[in-house]
């Protein structure tokens, strides 16, 4: 199955129907652009044996086809959009196309395999050409740096592949979204924008990272002993605004986690985090006064081995929590994490360790990083394209969008699954017309294997 120059494709291998994994193809001229290749960390079918281990799409189709593949683009940095490259790559080996933070973040993974892959940068808002594909990189905020969406064009049509997304007026890091870009492309008669339904059943506004920082500064001022925020290691932005919570509140910054580290270390790299963000060396920690430090830390859905497990468990190297200090839960709990992280909760709680969650907290601790109904709205009003491909969803969250998008005007609202083909210019929708799976990364026998 290959598209010819009159078509115009986009097959979903992952993310299509779920949160995570996201894996994207487009098509047209006898070519395939992969857009994201990402992990997921749920559990399957609900086997207790699964939770926690790393699973992505099979990518057997597009693998089948790699000699039609003209290049995989990275969106940003975000696991479920790039955790797969580095165990799905030699199946491609095509070239990489991103910006230079996510690239940093991904050469670390793949020098970690000791692959050896192409990783070309890209400047943000930038264009180049792509075998038939015409690609520019246009930026939108996120809670991490450098997130772009693509205008991916052909000599059949044209798509805007939002990527993650939310209309943040101040973002921390990074600069503002230009509504006049997106505004734009309404003169150019878009045929489909493919589009991030994480949040559309929330009404609204997404809250601005700027607005969490005087919630967690006062947070922390009103902690007596040590601070533990745990939050993801992707969400730069949120290390920016708990650097500035640290500077003002006069407490020295620890990094808990191996993978916080080596995204502070990408970040720096590309010129982030430059103000305000003076990491203390973990094996200084224990010496600090209780009311000297304030530590981030990863593990807030409860991950088992992560630094915030180990410090409820009292078995981190660095540093022991004891009663009268205070961990803070900057984030939303994802779907399906529940008891993970109300047994975390439990554990500190058991021991006189105070916790708040940013879930029911009455000041904002966390600030999603993708759109609610109003942002959904104002996109699809400046962009008025003539089909809507709600993903990056569950079916709730896709059909709220098509929805939205059916409110405001888009003529057309196509809502799928992973492994249906959707013809751009027509609207038309083949069902299961690619075969899709998962794979699993056993790392004990370093070796992919079917879920």
């Amino acid at each position: 199955m290959q598209p010819t120059q009159k078509d115009f494709w986009f097959v979903p291998l992952g993310g299509c129907g779920e949160i995570g994994m996201n894996l994207n193809l487009y098509g047209h001229a006898g070519k395939w652009l992969m857009v994201d290749c990402g992990v997921t960390f749920e559990k399957a079918n609900d086997n207790p044996a699964a939770r926690n281990r790393v699973e992505m799409s099979d990518p057997s189709f597009i693998a089948n086809r790699a000699e039609s593949l003209v290049g995989l683009i990275a969106t940003h940095a975000h696991e479920d959009h790039i955790g797969a490259i580095a165990h799905l790559w030699e199946q491609f080996r095509c070239p990489i196309y991103t910006t230079a933070f996510t690239r940093n973040v991904i050469l670390r993974k793949l020098r970690e395999k000791r692959i050896d892959a192409p990783v070309i940068t890209v400047t943000e808002g930038e264009q180049i050409e792509l075998g038939p594909f015409t690609v520019r990189w246009l930026p939108i905020t996120h809670s991490t740096p450098e997130t772009n969406a693509l205008l991916i064009t052909t000599a059949a049509g044209k798509a805007l592949h939002t990527a993650d997304w939310k209309l943040d007026s101040a973002p921390i890091v990074g600069t503002a979204i230009d509504a006049s870009a997106y505004q734009q492309l309404s003169a150019t008669k878009i045929d489909a924008v493919i589009c991030d339904s994480t949040n559309a059943t929330v009404t609204g506004h997404s809250v601005s990272e700027s607005e969490l920082f005087e919630g967690l500064l006062k947070t922390v001022q009103q902690s007596e002993g040590r601070v533990v925020v745990a939050c993801f290691a992707s969400n730069i932005a949120r290390m920016q605004t708990l650097g500035n919570v640290a500077y003002v509140a006069k407490r020295h910054l620890g990094l808990l986690g191996r993978s916080m580290q080596r995204m502070v270390s990408s970040a720096r790299a590309a010129g982030y985090l430059k103000n305000n963000f003076n990491v203390v060396d973990n094996f200084d920690l224990g010496y600090l006064l209780p009311e000297e430090l304030l530590a981030v830390a990863t593990g807030s859905q409860g991950e088992s081995g992560a630094a915030l497990h180990r410090l409820a468990n009292d078995t981190h190297p660095d540093i022991n929590l004891a009663a009268g200090d205070h961990v803070i839960f900057s984030a939303k709990t994802i779907p399906g994490n529940e008891q993970e992280v109300a047994a975390l909760i439990r554990s500190f709680e058991a021991r006189n360790i105070r916790v708040t969650h940013a879930d029911e907290s009455e000041i904002p601790l966390h600030a999603s990083g993708h759109p609610c109904a109003e942002e959904l709205s104002t996109m699809y009003q400046w962009v008025q394209p003539r089909l809507a491909i709600p993903v990056h969803g569950e079916a709730r969250h896709m059909q709220a969008n098509a929805q939205i998008a059916k409110s405001v005007g888009v003529p057309q609202q196509t809502v799928g699954e992973n492994g249906d083909l959707f013809d751009l210019l027509s609207g038309r929708r083949e069902v299961a017309a690619v075969s899709t799976g998962r794979l699993w990364l056993d790392e004990e026998a370093n070796k992919l294997r079917q879920c």
